[in-house]
């Protein structure tokens, strides 16, 4: 299971953007990331709808509308470059 996931839904105009992000974060760290449409499953729809895209790491949310990269590094436990 990959430590990184990130919500989307097909009508979010701000998830090209997280996954440019998360892109350069699996560049750097080697972390990979999942993407999971919340269309999907009603739940998590229910719970992140109104927020796309959520970034979650290791199941818990850490943002929401765009990835925070120096955090993110730093959670990762990783300097940024």
């Amino acid at each position: 299971m990959n430590r990184l996931t990130l919500l989307t839904t097909r009508e979010c105009h701000l998830c090209g953007a997280a996954r440019e992000a998360l892109d350069r974060v699996a560049a750097e760290t080697g972390e990979p990331w999942t993407e999971v449409d919340v269309a999907d499953d009603a739940k998590l729809a229910r719970d992140y709808g109104d927020r796309l895209p959520v970034l979650l790491l290791d199941g818990k949310e850490h943002g929401y509308w765009d990835v925070d990269v120096p955090r993110l590094l730093k959670d990762l436990q990783v300097p940024p470059a």
